[in-house]
């Protein structure tokens, strides 16, 4: 996607490598890995537990509209519930990732990055307010 710069591969074999990799799933046909989804956790300035970052989510480019990505991302969602989780955020286009109940919120930041793009997902409670921060796999300064 245009939006890639090719990192997530790198990114999971980070998170893979540190043990930060909550959930990660992976979309098959015919033996062929065609897409795939992690998450990880996140911190909250404000202390806030149990929240997970979505991302990276790539599905190849010849079998993208297919929903491959959407069915990952709904199975992930539904496997971090299993883990108790409070509620997911993520860095993504906000016209695609809406339809899975995502939406911004004004007292979620991260330094440095968009806060157009930046979006949460609670599961139970409210969003957080405060400095969001990812893994460090994601090359994300935080401060």
């Amino acid at each position: 996607m245009p939006y890639s710069d090719g990192s997530e591969p790198a990114i999971i074999e980070r998170l893979r490598s540190s043990r930060a990799l909550a959930v990660s799933l992976v979309a098959e046909i015919d033996g062929l890995i065609v897409g795939r989804v992690a998450f990880s956790p996140v911190t909250f300035s404000s202390g806030e537990g149990a929240w997970y970052a979505l991302g990276p989510v790539s599905v190849l480019p010849e079998y993208q509209g297919r929903g491959i990505g959407a069915q990952l991302i709904r199975d992930g969602l539904e496997a971090i519930k299993n883990l108790d989780a409070a509620g997911c955020v993520l860095l993504g286009e906000p016209a695609y990732y809406r339809r899975f109940g995502f939406r911004g919120d004004a007292g979620l930041t991260s330094p440095g990055l968009p806060p157009e793009y930046l979006m949460a997902l609670p599961l139970r409670g409210q969003v957080p307010s405060g400095i969001l921060s990812f893994h460090s796999a994601f090359g994300v300064a935080s401060e």
